[in-house]
């Protein structure tokens, strides 16, 4: 869980799509991280009766994969045939839909025998054509945004918060270094079987609960866009900063796979170590692209240009690390709102690879 690479992976995985008046775009990489832990699930049309009703969900894995990947493939499907998803208790089902996926996994040989201790928390989301239902286990989050702010968000399941610190103490376990029993960071996940063995306790009550908090509200005109990411993405970035960042973003640039590439670059520059997977959910409110807003992206780039031109003549030696940090004492014009300079870290990097190639392997992560 706490092994880095020497350098990051930076190669993504993308994916988009449209349906029932939305769009959306993910983007994921792995980063730092030894392996790749996350996944998702995105799925506008969920068939028959649910052809005007979309999902998306976002899972992330520790202790490896598998319990992720078999959430991104099967959790929508629980879901859906609960009984109670099929009365229209969508609350319900999907309460229940958790709960159930939770305890089959149980069967599966190599989480039985113990061999595979992973875990994964879950953000998701349904959305018909006048509501939107968001249930979150664990500490990927998901965050609706309006006018440019975030006007709902889930809260983060960690030991530290009271109650989650009660229900642990109470099944016998510790909340150290803000974690269970000192070890894992969070309080609710789909999986991590060793923390879910306390006799005659509930399937909710234990160390770890699979039970996710479900929010349900009225689609609004207003809604731009709705974001679903893990903690690798919110490690380093707010909310305030990634709805000011994306709805900047969507004014440059009308590909949601570009705009959550920007995220995770800008997250990664930002001094992310983990895992980030994003899924943008566009609404019909969201902004679009403003020809004033790509001229004021196109003259800050050519103000970069020139301050890098200008910058690299008079250093020696030339250091890419060196070329941030004078640029990030300065008071450039337009940044991108919530991310600034690391946002147009990959521009800076660009441009000091066509200036001095073969200095170009010494600038994938520059420091300032």
């Amino acid at each position: 869980m706490g092994a880095f690479l020497e350098k990051p992976m930076t190669s993504k995985h993308n994916e988009h799509g449209e349906g029932n008046g939305l769009r959306y775009g993910v983007g994921s990489m792995q980063g730092w991280r030894c392996e790749m832990e996350d996944a998702y699930h995105a799925k506008t049309g969920l068939g028959e009766s649910l052809e005007d009703w979309n999902y998306f969900a976002v899972f992330d894995g520790h202790a490896g994969d598998n319990v992720a990947k078999h959430c991104a493939e099967n959790l929508l499907q629980r879901i859906v045939a609960t009984t109670e998803f099929g009365n229209n208790d969508i609350t319900k089902g999907i309460h229940t839909g958790f709960l159930q996926l939770d305890e089959s996994m149980r069967n599966i040989p190599e989480l039985a025998s113990g061999m595979d201790k992973s875990g994964t928390t879950a953000v998701c989301a349904f959305i018909s054509s006048q509501h939107l239902y968001i249930a979150n286990c664990g500490d990927s989050r998901a965050v609706l945004c309006q006018n440019r702010q975030p006007i709902f968000s889930t809260q983060d399941h960690k030991p530290i918060l009271p109650g989650e610190k009660e229900r642990i103490l109470n099944a016998g376990g510790s909340v150290m270094v803000q974690r269970v029993n000192g070890s894992l960071a969070v309080s609710r996940a789909l999986g991590d079987y060793t923390y879910k063995n306390v006799q005659n306790l509930g399937q909710c009550e234990q160390l770890v609960s699979p039970e996710p908090e479900i929010f349900c509200r009225d689609r609004e005109p207003s809604d731009e866009f709705l974001i679903l990411a893990c903690d690798g993405v919110w490690d380093v970035m707010s909310n305030d900063e990634l709805c000011q960042f994306v709805h900047n973003r969507l004014e440059i640039s009308d590909s949601l796979v570009d705009v959550a590439n920007q995220v995770i670059d800008t997250c990664l520059h930002k001094g992310s170590r983990d895992n980030m997977c994003i899924i943008i959910i566009v609404f019909p409110g969201a902004p679009t692209v403003s020809e004033e807003a790509q001229k004021r992206e196109e003259a800050l780039e050519l103000h970069l240009r020139n301050r890098i031109e200008q910058i690299l003549d008079k250093m020696d030696p030339i250091e890419y690390g060196t070329l941030l940090k004078e640029l990030a004492k300065e008071d450039i014009p337009d940044l991108p709102p919530g991310g600034g300079l690391h946002a147009k870290c990959s521009y800076v990097s660009k441009i000091f690879k066509e200036l001095h190639p073969k200095l170009a392997e010494s600038c994938e992560m520059g420091k300032y």
